[in-house]
């Protein structure tokens, strides 16, 4: 954070009625938000929940509950409002805007999806590898370019979700190629047994060993990824120096996100963790890009349920700072000991 913004913003709220500090966090989102901004008071007026979905090639190997119809089926129920996110979305201010990055499935004509699919699903990263040069950059060019469409609509804070069966297993491989342990990074995704579970362990494993080395984050993502979580990190990094606040929101999207971290390690300054998952892993990924999750719901569903309600949390601490009436306003005595006063 820019010294002088810092300085004006921790004089602003210390300048409300209220006793220094005793918002607690919610302070302290404000203040990150004035750094991203560079305005004080931090000001939401506009936001958006972006669900990027897509299909993994890896479900092939039995690692998902679900088949992959799933995915396509829950865009339409994205579309149709009958979905978590539309609720959680409607009554937390947030637009919701369904994006294919690479469903195998073809959406009618004219539907609200914004249509950036790479391709019909990656490939399976145990036997191949999931995506050719030409479909990664083209993946990450659509998330910079969706980002570039959000800054230029005016968008405040954007939230970013994600829908695809597999996508847990992808996230895995993608950490595990970074260094972390298998055993610390891979989970029962939707709800798998004992069984599936080792079996996942196993592929993710083997998949993992059978590309590396690895150059760095683009050569995981390439080897490894979904289409639709290159298109996340894109959006990520695509929204750097342009004052919009990213959240982002469980596994799959933080795996994405510590992707373009390992790119970019300054993403970090504008981006805020919506929540703590349930899913295995979640936390030490936050931990390694220094984010500290805003609340902790024991959710596991994803489609960036968790990035709209700490949006909303970020939204009122904007509210606050800029709405409250300062000391002089009120006709409040700040002279001696401000508790005093309340």
């Amino acid at each position: 954070m820019e010294n002088s913004i810092a300085s004006a913003m921790q004089a602003h709220l210390d300048n409300l009625t209220k006793p220094a500090g005793s918002l607690g966090k919610l302070e302290g989102y404000a203040m990150k938000l004035a750094a991203i901004q560079g305005r004080v008071p931090p000001v939401i007026a506009k936001k958006a929940v972006y669900v990027f979905a897509g299909d993994h090639g890896i479900v092939e190997e039995g690692v998902s509950l679900y088949p992959k119809d799933v995915t396509h089926e829950m865009m339409a129920n994205f579309l149709s409002g009958g979905a978590a996110i539309n609720v959680l979305s409607r009554y937390c201010g947030f637009e919701v805007f369904a994006v294919d990055g690479g469903v195998d499935a073809d959406f009618p004509a004219g539907s609200k999806i914004i249509d950036l699919k790479v391709g019909r699903g990656t490939k399976s990263f145990l036997t191949d590898e999931a995506m050719t040069h030409a479909e990664f950059d083209l993946a990450m060019e659509n998330g910079r370019k969706l980002a570039a469409g959000a800054i230029k609509e005016g968008f405040d804070l954007v939230a970013v979700g994600d829908m695809g069966i597999g996508n847990t297993t992808t996230a895995a491989a993608l950490l595990v190629a970074t260094g972390f342990p298998a055993g610390a990074v891979v989970d029962r995704g939707t709800g798998i047994d004992d069984a599936a579970l080792a079996h996942k362990y196993d592929v993710v494993v083997e998949g993992v060993k059978k590309h590396g080395p690895y150059s760095g984050a683009p050569d995981i993502m390439r080897k490894l990824g979904g289409f639709e979580m290159a298109e996340m990190t894109g959006f990520i990094l695509g929204l750097k120096g342009s004052g919009v606040a990213c959240m982002i929101d469980g596994f799959p999207v933080t795996a994405a996100a510590y992707m373009a971290f390992m790119i970019d390690p300054e993403v970090a300054s504008y981006l805020f963790a919506g929540h703590l998952g349930k899913v295995k892993g979640h936390g030490p990924i936050l931990e390694r890009m220094g984010l500290e999750p805003i609340v902790a719901f024991d959710m596991r569903l994803g489609e960036g349920t968790g990035a709209v309600i700490g949006g909303f949390m970020v939204d009122l601490a904007s509210k606050t700072a800029c709405e409250m009436a300062s000391f002089e306003s009120a006709g409040v005595s700040k002279s001696g000991d401000v508790e005093k006063n309340f």
